[in-house]
């Protein structure tokens, strides 16, 4: 099956594809309740991202729900690190809980340590992952489309450097500005090992990509420009060279605001760029990029009155160019499933 049988491909190269396909960032997850029992039956958040069997059955979970349009590699950011050779665990719960906990690289030494050769290889349980899933949409959902994906260099940096996510992430940040040079070979790194367990992802079946940089909009905007647009910019050239020119690339700089989305779609080189909620889409991005969002995630757990109005609003601004319904951000755990059906059924009428 090739592109023009699958609505999202057709809509990442460009085509105003109505009504719009729709995914929905962390549609595999913990407001499922089956998501809930495999996790258990996995042991834990690492083990289940390290179990092909396991992984691939809870991607393919909400599309047994919902007709969804695409369907997303079922891992997790910091496993890049990890395959790096970066001690990871997951606090109590995982997901649920604390989230990643890493030993954290500050130093010459611990950069010297990592092994970004080694990636591809040490991730092999998560493209045996992207093999099962694959089969698995030609085999029962066909016109669904397959997304691999990693964080971008600044976001994992910032998992990396500090050793948990939120908080801000002070370490990363003073590092950025009083250390840039080793910033600067931290991400020499990581565009290395970024490089080789995007690509092996596309080898395994992923059908299109997509870079989450998360923390993007932490930065001041010369910081955005250098530790964000940069370096993926290069990430995605390196890509094309070996992918090819087309092949459908997502870059979703979160909470950059609207200069900063206008500059990464400007200078990123992907065809499409996610928003959060925060972002107009009626702003000033060029019409031959297509955009992928951004319904506020609470509108969805509210649903009703508020998520129809809000879903129309967006249908109604994006009605005639290259779209993809989405969240803002993820699924949130407290989301009635119920909720996401409407949602669907929503688009889906356009």
């Amino acid at each position: 099956m090739d592109r023009v049988d699958k609505p999202f491909l057709r809509a990442l190269a460009g085509e105003p594809v109505w009504p719009p396909p729709i995914w929905l960032m962390r549609q595999a997850g913990r407001y499922l309740p089956e998501y809930r029992a495999t996790k258990e039956k996995a042991g834990g958040f690492l083990e289940l991202c390290l179990n092909p069997e396991l992984s691939a059955e809870v991607t393919f979970q909400p599309l047994r729900r919902f007709p969804m349009d695409a369907a997303i590699l079922f891992t997790d950011l910091p496993m890049l690190p990890w395959a790096m050779g970066q001690a990871l665990r997951y606090g109590q719960g995982g997901d649920d809980g604390v989230g990643p906990i890493l030993e954290p690289v500050r130093d010459a030494a611990a950069l010297a340590a990592l092994r970004p050769g080694d990636a591809a290889r040490r991730a092999a349980p998560i493209m045996e992952t992207v093999g099962r899933i694959r089969a698995g949409l030609e085999r029962d959902h066909k016109g669904t489309a397959l997304i691999g994906f990693a964080g971008a260099p600044w976001t994992v940096a910032c998992y990396m450097i500090d050793g948990r996510g939120g908080h801000g992430f002070p370490v990363a940040r003073r590092m950025a500005e009083d250390d840039p040079g080793l910033l600067e070979s931290l991400f020499t790194v990581l565009l290395e090992a970024s490089e080789e367990y995007l690509v092996a992802q596309t080898e395994a079946g992923a059908e299109a990509l997509m870079l989450f940089d998360s923390w993007a909009g932490m930065l001041p905007p010369d910081g955005f420009e250098r530790w964000v647009v940069e370096p993926t910019a290069t990430l995605t050239a390196r890509l094309r060279a070996r992918l090819g020119a087309d092949f459908p690339l997502i870059g979703f700089p979160r909470l950059a605001g609207e200069a900063g989305i206008a500059a990464y779609a400007a200078r990123a080189g992907v065809q499409a760029v996610g928003l959060d909620e925060t972002v107009d889409l009626l702003g000033a991005l060029p019409g031959n990029v297509t955009l992928q969002g951004n319904l506020d995630s609470r509108a969805l757990v509210e649903g009703g009155e508020r998520m129809r109005a809000e879903t129309a609003a967006i249908l109604d601004a994006m009605r005639g160019r290259p779209f993809v319904f989405n969240l803002g951000h993820g699924i949130t755990p407290d989301t009635p499933p119920e909720h996401v059906a409407a949602l669907v059924e929503q688009v889906k009428r356009g």
